[in-house]
């Protein structure tokens, strides 16, 4: 059967239902790339200069929320409908992405976000649950596909959007994710709730059922270690949003790309440079997605019949060695490598984890065990909060090691400058440009040094999964 005669079996919802998430992963990647740099940022380049554990705080407990909150919502969805609880997640998502750069406080940008996370947990059940029930076992493997491709389309281009926009104004930024969003409204209209089991039972007993259920998942002792392993690859896994942009912003010289896109491609120097012969971080970044976009087909192809356990160690060890290495040189050549074999470890285990899942669950449970597959995508949230914020900032923030560095000297700056006033005024008492400062605090005080705790946390994923299936489940998966 030819790939033409399965694409004319999908409906039209499932069409609509597709675009609808590009859309809202193109509204949400683009403002979640440079959402670290915005809380962290020097004020005068538009940022909050929140501390990185403030900033670990927000994303990570607040993203972490956001995977927990959808066993919930998808309760909610069930009972009143998808059509009319999607109206309510676009408009919570417009409305919170317009309030949240009016915030300026830890507190009112922590509510808002949590507020905006609310949007995001009604809408991922809603998507996710029309896509299979719109797609059959005929046609569900090439929907899934193209449903994770428009998941990575949006993801690389929400940013190269809102990054053309991000020196004339952080708030643009939200404004323009808002404006995508609303697109949704005009897609809406042609969206057909799917086929579904009404749900009868009043909103309080849905609720009791899903709080019961997570009871009965949280006994299973052999399941939650399984989850726990895996908390370890989403630890990994979002340092990609939580500390790569901020430390690619501190740390890495990429001078040489903007030489070169200088000299080649004009349009891209211009547009996606911080205009001080340095790319924006981001933009670095933001080769992850690309690279999926690229080489998505052919992982997939070559791990296809791998079983899932052998596809997660190898992955989850790849995907380690990638992130560390991003934090280990100022090289950006070196960080461009980096991200490839990130993205490679990401493509071979990340789909893996769901197949595993079926796999393990008891026959009469599979459904159930398959819903709360969240856990450790909230728990890896949580963790990377973590990791990204107390851990960054007493290891790796350069902010910090300026100021010590200020202190040791017994030089006096003037209170009250940003950060990059702040860095430069420094930088001059010291007899150094800003790039000498740079290096001179690289070699002094050695902020690489996190790459031993992002390599540590997947070796230890791999090594406790491996020990896993080997001596609880009995059994090759």
């Amino acid at each position: 059967m030819s790939i033409a005669s399965v694409f004319k079996k999908f409906p039209r919802t499932f069409w609509v239902a597709n675009t609808i998430e590009l859309f809202e992963r193109w509204a949400w990647y683009g403002f979640f790339m440079l959402f670290a740099n915005y809380l962290t940022g020097s004020s005068d380049a538009g940022g909050l200069e929140f501390t990185q554990a403030q900033k670990g705080i927000i994303m990570g407990v607040g993203t972490g929320i956001l995977y927990f909150l959808p066993v919930i919502t998808g309760s909610i969805a069930d009972k009143y409908g998808y059509r009319k609880v999607l109206y309510i997640a676009f408009t919570v998502y417009i409305s919170a992405f317009i309030l949240l750069p009016m915030a300026d406080t830890f507190t009112g940008v922590f509510a808002m976000y949590l507020y905006l996370a609310l949007g995001a947990a009604l809408f991922k059940p809603i998507i996710s649950a029309t896509i299979a029930k719109t797609t059959t076992d005929e046609t569900s493997s090439i929907g899934f596909g193209i449903f994770y491709m428009m998941v990575n389309i949006g993801a690389f281009f929400g940013p190269m959007i809102t990054l053309l926009y991000k020196n004339s104004s952080y708030n643009l930024v939200f404004y323009i994710s808002a404006g995508i969003i609303a697109l949704n409204f005009i897609l809406l209209l042609f969206y057909k709730e799917p086929n579904r089991q009404v749900n009868e039972d009043s909103l309080t007993t849905s609720l009791s059922k899903v709080f019961k259920n997570i009871g009965l998942v949280l006994k299973d002792f052999k399941f939650m270690l399984f989850l726990l392993i895996v908390a370890g690859f989403w630890t990994m896994y979002n340092q990609l949003f939580f500390t790569l942009p901020v430390f690619i912003a501190q740390w890495v010289d990429t001078s040489v790309v903007y030489s070169f896109f200088h000299t080649y491609i004009p349009f891209i120097s211009e547009n996606y440079s911080a205009h001080n012969g340095q790319m924006e971080a981001e933009f670095i970044t933001n080769f992850d997605a690309l690279f999926i976009i690229i080489f998505q087909i052919i992982v997939s192809t070559i791990v296809m019949k791998w079983k899932p356990l052998r596809t997660m160690m190898s992955g989850f060890l790849v995907c380690a060695i990638g992130m560390s290495l991003t934090l280990f040189s100022q090289n950006v050549l070196f960080t461009f490598a980096a991200i490839y074999i990130f993205a490679i470890g990401e493509m071979a285990g990340s789909p893996k984890i769901t197949e595993y899942i079926g796999r393990i669950a008891p026959s009469d449970k599979k459904a159930l065990y398959m819903g709360y597959s969240f856990i450790p995508v909230f728990l890896g949230n949580v963790f990377a909060g973590i990791i990204s914020g107390n851990v960054y900032q007493s290891m790796s923030d350069k902010t910090e090691f300026v100021k010590h560095e200020v202190m040791k000297r017994g030089l006096e700056i003037s209170e009250g400058l940003s950060q990059n006033e702040y860095f430069n005024q420094a930088a001059k008492a010291m007899n150094m440009n800003p790039r000498e400062l740079t290096n001179y605090l690289w070699s002094s005080y050695h902020p690489s040094r996190i790459w031993y705790i992002i390599l540590a946390i997947g070796l230890f994923a791999v090594v406790a999964l491996f020990f896993y299936d080997k001596l609880l489940m009995n059994k090759k998966a």
